[in-house]
C-alpha cells in the first residue's frame, strides 16, 4: 500500500499497520475472547502400554511452555525472533519512526550474526526491478538516485523511513527486491479480475475463483475500516481483489531468495497470517516462514486476536498523527 498517511490507501487495508484508532471497532466485532479447551484425562492403564521412547516425547511435549507470541521492543529480542526462518516478513504502521529504527538495528544485528538476507520492500513495484538494477549499477552508493529511478512517485511513500534500509542494502552489497504489484495492475485487477495478471493455470493453482469465504471476509472488513466505512459498498469487492494480487506478488518475490535469506519490508496489514502474504507461502516447509508485526500500543486491542495473526509482535508507543478518518473525511 503505497500511501503515506495511515488512511489513505488508495486500495488496501488500514489495520495493523495503522494507528489504533482506525480498528479498535473492528477487532472487538471480529474476534471473541478464545477459552482455554478442556483435555480428558487418559487412563493411565493407556500409559502404561505406551512403549518408552513415545511416553518420553509425550511427557515432552506436554511440558514444554507455550509459544512466546510478544517479544521486547528490542533489536535483541526482534533479531531473536528472526533467527532460525529463511522468510522473515517484517510489518510495521507505516508512518511509525520508532518502528523503523527498531526493524534496522534489528537487522543489523542479524547481520552481525553472520546472516546475509536480500530485502525485499513493498515501496517498490514489481515491474520497476529492473530500473532499480539498472541505478544501483550506474551508482552503487547512491541511495537517493536508486529511489528516484525505481519509482515513478516519491510522493508515494515517505522515503525519510525506508532510505535508511536502501542505503544500508547499497553498503553491505545485499540484494534489493521490488516486490509489489504496480498501481496501474492493481487497478486492472480491480475492474477486470484476476485474470487481468494471472494466467489461468495460475489462477487455478492457487484456488483463486473459490477463495476462503474467511478470509474475503476479513479482507472486505479492514477495507471498510481503513477507509472509515465511507466506501460504496459496490467499490469493496473490488478492493478485495487488488489486495489478495498485491499479498500473492508480495509473496512470489520471495520465493528467488528462499536459500539465501529475504526479509520483507511491508505493513502488518500484509504480514498477517490469517489474511496475508503467509497463505500464499503456505507450501514452503513448516518454519521456513515467520510473520512478525510490530504494532502500536493499544488498551483497546484483543491480544489473542493479535496473537492469532503473527507469530511474533511487538508493541511501540504510538505516533503522533491526526486522526486518519477526521483526515478522510475532510
Amino acid at each position: 500500500m503505497r500511501a503515506v498517511g495511515a488512511a489513505q490507501h488508495s486500495a488496501g487495508r488500514a489495520r495493523t499497520d495503522q494507528p489504533p484508532s482506525a480498528r479498535r471497532r473492528a477487532l472487538k466485532r471480529r474476534w471473541p475472547a478464545i477459552k482455554m479447551a478442556g483435555m480428558r484425562a487418559v487412563p493411565f492403564s493407556w500409559c502404561q502400554r505406551v512403549a518408552g521412547v513415545l511416553a518420553l516425547a509425550v511427557l515432552v511435549a506436554c511440558a514444554a511452555p507455550p509459544r512466546q507470541v510478544a517479544v521486547a521492543p528490542t533489536a535483541q529480542a526482534l533479531a531473536a525472533a528472526m533467527n532460525g526462518h529463511a522468510v522473515v516478513l517484517l510489518g510495521e504502521v507505516h508512518d511509525n519512526a520508532a518502528q523503523h529504527r527498531l526493524r534496522l538495528a534489528a537487522l543489523q544485528e542479524r547481520f552481525a550474526q553472520g546472516w546475509r538476507p536480500a530485502l525485499a520492500f513493498e515501496q517498490f513495484d514489481a515491474d520497476r526491478q529492473a530500473d532499480l538494477e539498472r541505478a544501483r549499477r550506474e551508482r552503487p552508493h547512491d541511495a537517493d538516485y536508486l529511489i528516484d529511478h525505481a519509482v515513478a512517485d516519491r510522493r508515494g511513500w515517505d522515503w525519510d523511513y525506508y532510505r535508511p534500509f536502501v542505503q544500508w542494502a547499497l553498503d553491505e552489497d545485499l540484494p534489493i527486491v521490488a516486490a509489489n504489484l504496480g498501481r496501474a495492475q492493481a487497478m486492472r485487477v480491480a475492474r477486470e479480475g484476476y485474470g487481468a495478471v494471472f494466467d489461468a493455470a495460475t489462477q487455478a493453482r492457487l484456488g483463486l475463483d473459490h477463495l476462503d469465504p474467511a478470509l474475503l471476509a476479513v479482507q472486505r472488513e479492514d477495507i471498510e475500516v481503513g477507509h472509515c466505512n465511507t466506501l460504496p459498498a459496490k467499490a469493496i469487492d473490488p478492493m478485495v481483489r487488488a489486495q489478495i494480487a498485491r499479498d500473492i506478488t508480495l509473496a512470489n518475490a520471495l520465493r528467488p531468495y528462499v536459500s539465501r535469506g529475504v526479509v520483507l519490508l511491508t505493513g502488518n496489514g500484509h504480514v498477517r497470517r490469517d489474511a496475508g502474504v503467509p497463505r500464499w507461502l503456505s507450501d514452503l516447509p513448516a518454519g521456513t516462514v515467520t510473520a512478525i508485526g510490530l504494532l502500536e500500543e493499544d488498551p483497546d486491542a484483543d491480544p489473542a486476536a493479535l496473537a492469532a495473526q503473527f507469530d511474533a509482535m511487538t508493541f511501540t508507543a504510538r505516533a503522533e498523527r491526526e486522526d486518519p478518518c477526521a483526515t478522510l473525511k475532510r
